[in-house]
């Protein structure tokens, strides 16, 4: 059964230990959940932080937290924004003006994903044909996994394709976009990205369990093993811990660390306010029609009704969930290890586990 922690003395909480249990029950290594709301403060975890161990993964562990990166990265941008160093509505090519990038295309399509521009890990499309970009799956990707790419090289890459549409005319998730956005920090503050995130969001809000690694293969202990299952020719499969390597294969397109708490710490902060304006806020999480995206995250409803604000992200046998009420008092965020592959194998029991803890904790 899931180790528990009540740091407040507050009652247990079985409908979530059952969640817990059912993740690890589905093919995940280890989780751990972390849960603010009107009963209090709630933390759990359940399974193993290593394939093999006995020892459940740690609580507030440190972990690589994927696309949830885009999340502070639009913060980081609107928080810009309410200082005057850029608008929402200004062509990216004034800024960036070394891509030739289509000057139609706005500092908000970046956000938003509506910019059309080519996804550089790849696109695929709904006939099932895939345009492929960067190596980020199987053995190639494996073995070159410390390899280290500049931002510059990942937009250039997506820019040898063609645009998927034109500039705000649809909607397509696109990592590109928020590999642009990170650059576009850069030139708007005159600082390095890593930098501008400390100074705007990660210090004032006291998140220090949360990194921005640049080319360091480290994850900083405590934390849980992430691994990655590939298949060699004539069929052998091959595990491999890729708890450490280079995420700059990804860039701005998820390759911060957090733990649950920062992750919490930063949700409700943002949702409660004391990061944005409230009109730069309402624009945030104003979502496209399409996908319920807004600026950096989207707008769901629960089955049961509930509006959430959530953005969720993995990365190579790591996966990070983060999900909160529009006023940030109720959240739910999570840390997920396991095998990852290049079929995505776990994909549908994330989606599973995923809706049964949102429901737990929201309806």
């Amino acid at each position: 059964m899931p180790l528990i922690h009540h740091p407040d003395g507050r009652r247990d909480r079985p409908e979530l230990r059952k969640a817990l249990q059912e993740i690890v029950e589905s093919g995940f290594t280890g989780v751990t959940l972390r849960v603010h709301d009107r009963h209090g403060a709630w933390t759990g975890s359940a399974g193993a932080a290593r394939l093999g161990g006995s020892a459940a993964p740690p609580v507030d562990g440190r972990h690589r937290i994927g696309s949830n990166t885009k999340t502070f990265i639009a913060a980081l941008v609107l928080r810009l924004a309410a200082d005057g160093a850029v608008a929402l509505d200004d062509p990216v090519a004034g800024l960036l003006p070394e891509f030739g990038l289509d000057r139609r295309v706005t500092v908000r399509m970046l956000l938003q994903h509506t910019s059309g521009i080519f996804n550089f890990t790849g696109e695929y499309e709904e006939d099932g044909t895939v345009t492929p970009g960067i190596a980020w799956q199987g053995r190639a990707w494996v073995e070159n996994r410390f390899a280290t790419h500049r931002p510059d090289e990942l937009v250039r890459l997506a820019l040898s394709q063609p645009a998927k549409f034109a500039p705000g005319a649809d909607w397509s998730y696109s990592n590109t976009n928020y590999v642009l956005a990170r650059l576009l920090v850069e030139r708007a503050a005159g600082r390095p990205f890593a930098e501008e995130m400390h100074r705007r969001v990660l210090r004032p809000l006291g998140l220090s369990g949360t990194v921005v690694p640049e080319d360091s293969p480290e994850v900083p202990e405590p934390h849980a093993h992430a691994y990655y299952r590939y298949e060699e020719e004539g069929g052998h499969e091959v595990t491999v811990d890729v708890t450490r390597q280079n995420p700059t294969w990804i860039s701005g397109g998820g390759d911060m660390i957090s733990t649950t708490r920062d992750l919490h710490t930063f949700l409700s902060a943002l949702l409660g306010g004391r990061l944005l304006p409230a009109p730069l806020l309402k624009e945030m999480c104003t979502p496209h029609p399409k996908a319920g995206y807004g600026l950096g995250l989207f707008v769901q409803e629960t089955a049961g009704g509930a509006t959430v604000i959530t953005h969720n992200g993995g990365i190579a046998g790591h996966a990070a969930l983060m999900y909160g009420t529009p006023d940030g008092g109720t959240t739910l965020t999570a840390t997920l290890n396991y095998v990852d592959d290049a079929g995505m194998s776990l994909a549908e029991p994330f989606q599973k586990a995923t809706r049964n803890l949102v429901e737990a904790v929201f309806s």
